[in-house]
């Protein structure tokens, strides 16, 4: 009876309570949707980083990373490459021969970090072979064919099929060159990393260091889901004592801060939005409660218990409160999910996605978990808002209240 009471009162004044929830409603389909638009950009740049060069695990020798010698090569590196490829939760690997090295055309050089790679291994497990915007991914029969980024092609002056040199050291420390041709140009998300990369094969520079068979420096793995690296890295751990063997979001800390920075801060901006609107839920609720001073009198005066005022004041508030925020919620996703489909097109600030490292197609996104925490949060709002309209109501003296109004 009480409730089906607070809900009555609560449209006794239409207007006044339109007008809340209309607030509260379109307050929290700004705070839903500028969250997913952070939460989209986060998640893109975390993907342009796996799909660029990460994957979702590396394995390396121990302290490669640290000097990034060309002798730090993994032992038996093909052979644990080719017990990968046969493994069932493995959905592609691919071996990698790193060197840093330096690239010079005869406007400009610039260091730059040379990949020879397996072509089709490496399609499986990045997606550059669709960043491609001139030429071709290795398509070529152009001897010492490469690919570069649009950003170093343009740095040193360099075209499609356009000539230019790479130095680096080999295993005995001597400086080798190998004169390279554009075969490819293809442009990422993010421009530190087109400018940094030359993709060549590693047939060419197994030949260039007078190698019999490559030697990997880096295995990247693309497992089937996500929700698999954890068991995959355990798995590969036990399996390779001798070798070490990292997640994404250890090889890149910051990626990983970045993603679970943007989740609390998803929280805590729609948390401020609420508090911001509980000034206008208290406001509204004192009025109600001041326009019915004479009634909670009588109430009180014919033996209303105070504590049952007090619950039906809190009872107005939650309602008036939940009314607004779960017609927000369904607004809110409403609008994310049409946006999650067709995207949104940020092409006019293409150079600002960039050195976030994030698409300009971006595709709003909320954990699912943030609808059913949202309520929660309405709740806990809506009886702070309701705490000082409904004390005042109970502390009204039944004598003061029926004469004064």
């Amino acid at each position: 009876m009480l409730l089906q009471l607070a809900w009555k009162n609560i449209w006794r004044n239409k207007k006044r309570s339109a007008i809340i929830i209309l607030a509260l409603a379109f307050g929290l389909w700004g705070g839903l949707f500028s969250d997913a638009v952070m939460m989209g950009m986060t998640e893109s740049s975390v993907e342009t980083a796996i799909n660029g060069d990460l994957g979702h695990i590396q394995i390396h020798k121990p302290g490669y990373s640290d000097e990034y010698d060309v002798k730090n090569y993994i032992p038996d590196g093909l052979q644990i490459l080719n017990n990968l490829q046969k493994n069932s939760a493995v959905q592609a690997a691919s071996g990698r021969m790193l060197i840093q090295g330096i690239a010079s055309s005869p406007t400009s050089s610039f260091a730059i970090q040379i990949m020879a790679l397996v072509p089709g291994d490496e399609r499986r497990v990045t997606n550059i072979a669709n960043k491609i915007i001139e030429g071709s991914y290795f398509d070529s029969d152009k001897r010492n064919p490469a690919v570069i980024g649009k950003k170093l092609a343009d740095r040193l002056g360099l075209k499609l099929h356009s000539k230019f040199v790479l130095s680096f050291q080999d295993l005995r420390g001597d400086i080798n060159y190998i004169a390279c041709r554009v075969a490819g140009i293809f442009k990422s998300a993010s421009a530190q990393f087109d400018e940094s990369r030359v993709f060549i094969e590693q047939t060419d520079l197994t030949r260039i260091l007078g190698l019999n068979a490559p030697l990997l420096h880096e295995i990247t793995i693309r497992v089937k889901h996500s929700d698999m690296i954890p068991p995959v890295l355990k798995e590969l751990k036990g399996n390779y004592t001798n070798l070490e063997i990292q997640s994404w979001n250890e090889i890149a800390p910051e990626m990983a801060f970045l993603k679970d920075t943007m989740l609390v801060y998803s929280y805590l901006f729609v948390f401020i939005i609420l508090l911001a609107l509980l000034f206008g839920i208290t406001n509204t609720m004192l009025m109600s409660v001041v326009d019915r001073v004479r009634e909670f009198g009588v109430l009180i005066a014919v033996g209303m218990k105070k504590s049952r005022l007090f619950k039906l004041i809190i009872l107005e508030t939650v309602l008036l409160s939940l009314t607004g925020g779960i017609l927000g919620i369904i607004i809110g996703f409403s609008t994310i999910a049409v946006f999650a489909k067709t995207g949104i097109d940020l092409s006019i600030v293409a150079k600002s996605m960039e050195s976030f490292g994030a698409e300009t197609l971006l595709f709003p996104t909320l954990p699912p978990e943030m609808y059913l925490i949202l309520p929660l949060m309405i709740l806990v709002v809506a009886n702070m808002a309701a705490i000082f309209p409904a004390l005042k109501a109970t502390r009204l003296l039944p004598s003061e209240a029926i004469r004064s109004f």
